[in-house]
């Protein structure tokens, strides 16, 4: 095929239909008949000589032709973007916005670590953060109202668009309480949590399963006292006295400044991960090679005693 033939009118209705999922979706969107854009993804499948969804099971689901159209697209529609911003004066408008979805089970300490040297490296960038479920910000990612999730787990491979899973780093576990009770708890660790008072994250996320693998590990059986979303509501219970509670190692230090908490021993190996979810292999993005690159230093344990 001719490059000059491609019809990009065509290549923007394939484009919102993958965005969208579905071309019931697509077509509210863009208010037009589905049989229309139907006919148009089809004559650009016919031009490119590529089919770009599987249409054998049900929705619609991308071919690795499709997924590779998909990114391109992306780039072709977001640099023509930035081409109008340019006309209007508005500069590189688009490498000084920052659009971040945090999944809810990310505690927000851990985010801004990792967020905050990309907002000193570029003082005016605008930085727009969405807390939600994992589900939710990834559709909007996959929507393009999202340049990126932080999450503490991997996008799953059932997305309608492919999506690129960046690991920053894994952080031990400190398990922290109140004074009185950390100082009970303190002689004997691991063993010492057996039985004793636990708040948890929420049993949905993938933080919690390690825990509860590391836990059967060591044939310990705490006593579940109470699960949490957020992670600052799980340390103010901790501050209370209500139990102990898992620290990332990455934000221990302001727990015990800001709660009051003690560890109840040393860290420990029941892994809590960050990704930045992109739906480009590259991260173009100049923000975004900040983070990856400072996370080193954001993930190096400060505790300076051996992990178990």
């Amino acid at each position: 095929m001719n490059p000059t033939h491609l019809n990009y009118h065509h290549l923007r209705l394939f484009w919102e239909v993958a965005r969208a999922g579905s071309l019931r979706a697509a077509s509210a969107r863009l208010h037009l008949s589905q049989p229309t854009i139907s006919a148009q993804i089809k004559a650009l499948e016919k031009s490119l000589d590529e089919p770009l969804f599987d249409r054998t099971g049900r929705g619609l689901k991308l071919t690795t032709g499709g997924r590779l159209v998909m990114e391109c697209a992306a780039e072709i529609f977001a640099l023509g973007t930035e081409m109008v911003r340019s006309l209007h004066g508005m500069g590189n408008a688009r490498n000084l916005r920052l659009n971040v979805g945090i999944t809810d089970s990310m505690p927000k300490l851990v985010a801004w670590r990792l967020i905050q040297p990309a907002v000193k490296s570029f003082p005016k960038l605008q930085l727009s953060c969405v807390e939600g479920h994992a589900q939710e910000l990834l559709g909007s990612l996959a929507g393009g109202r999202l340049d990126v999730v932080l999450s503490d787990e991997a996008a799953p491979s059932s997305l309608p668009v492919k999506a690129f899973n960046h690991l920053l780093g894994e952080s031990p576990v400190v398990f922290c309480a109140s004074p009185a009770l950390a100082k009970k708890l303190g002689r004997g660790f691991p063993g010492s949590l057996k039985d004793a008072p636990m708040l948890l994250p929420a049993n949905r996320t993938a933080w919690r399963h390690e825990i509860d693998r590391w836990f059967d590990s060591h044939r310990i059986r705490p006593r579940l006292v109470a699960e949490f979303d957020d992670a600052a509501l799980m340390k103010t219970a901790a501050a209370d006295g209500l139990g102990v509670a898992p620290i990332a190692t990455t934000v221990l230090g302001e727990a015990i400044e800001r709660y009051g908490l003690k560890p109840v021993g040393r860290p420990v190996k029941c892994g809590f991960p960050s990704y930045l979810i992109t739906l480009e292999r590259a991260m173009r993005h100049p923000a975004l090679a900040v983070i990856t690159a400072e996370a080193k230093s954001v993930f190096a344990s400060r505790s300076g005693r051996r992990v178990q």
